[in-house]
């Protein structure tokens, strides 16, 4: 019995120093994977014409430490994301897409709807809360002439008092009416209650009620994303998430395609 405790005292024991040096040694790997994924990244953008390299640096001081390396390692795979670079048409009118996770999760759906229709860029950044918008809404905007631009604040807003988010959200409706583009405002969608992450599903209800009475006020059309997929939400959703499957993401694209062809042809 005594033997048979040692053995199981000793294997413990080389488990116990076996794993900061297996967390070591992934540490490693990933920084190494990292650092080839940057060198080739680097390399490839030396290829990229003067405008598509801008754009990249736009990216880099905007995308931040989570998607920054998203955006790396599809550029490197060749892959195809909300952020590539938009290379315009004159004929056709130009569309900015402004919003958080959701909307990058629909953009390419949105392109694929309107192409030959429009020229659909998407801002720089996961858009974040109103006060995010706030600090970096002139460097998403860019030097771009816009003809439309289709915008959504509102689940990082969710633990926003509702007067911050209306005060906040108002200022940045004046702020896009001065580029004189046609403006859609997409009402939040969804999200379901999560105690563990201080989230509440009627918060994006009273936000959409708030967002309402200001686009009524300054006469925005809305594009209610909130209504439309909420009866498809068990099917379109992801389990205990505010993001949807490829199947929802598709679906909020083509929606938004059609707010946006209602503007482009009234």
């Amino acid at each position: 019995m005594k033997i048979l405790l040692m053995f199981f005292v000793l294997i413990s024991c080389t488990t116990a120093q076996a794993e900061p040096t297996n967390a070591k040694a992934t540490a490693a790997q990933e920084a190494v994977a990292t650092q080839q994924v940057n060198e080739e990244y680097n390399a490839l953008i030396k290829t990229l014409s003067p405008a598509e390299q801008d754009w990249e640096g736009v990216l880099q001081e905007n995308l931040g430490s989570f998607y920054l390396p998203i955006h790396k390692r599809q550029k490197v795979a060749g892959q195809s994301n909300a952020w590539d670079y938009v290379s315009d048409d004159p004929d056709l009118p130009r569309v900015l897409l402004i919003g958080d996770s959701v909307s990058r999760g629909y953009t390419q759906s949105v392109r694929k709807a309107l192409a030959g229709k429009a020229n659909v860029h998407r801002a720089p950044a996961n858009c974040g809360p109103t006060s995010l918008g706030l600090k970096k809404i002139d460097v998403w905007m860019g030097n771009g002439d816009w003809d439309v631009i289709h915008f959504n604040f509102g689940i990082h807003d969710r633990n926003t008092s509702v007067d911050d988010y209306s005060q906040r959200l108002e200022q940045l409706v004046n702020r896009l009416k001065k580029t004189k583009a046609k403006l859609i405002w997409a009402s939040t969608t969804p999200i379901p209650d999560d105690k563990t992450k201080n989230q509440k599903a009627i918060s994006i209800v009273e936000r959409n009620e708030a967002a309402a009475r200001i686009m009524e006020q300054y006469a925005l059309a809305t594009d209610d994303l909130f209504s439309a997929v909420t009866p498809h939400l068990k099917q379109m959703q992801n389990p205990n998430d505010v993001h949807f499957t490829a199947e929802g993401y598709e679906f909020l694209g083509q929606q938004v395609a059609e707010s946006i062809l209602k503007a482009i042809n009234p």
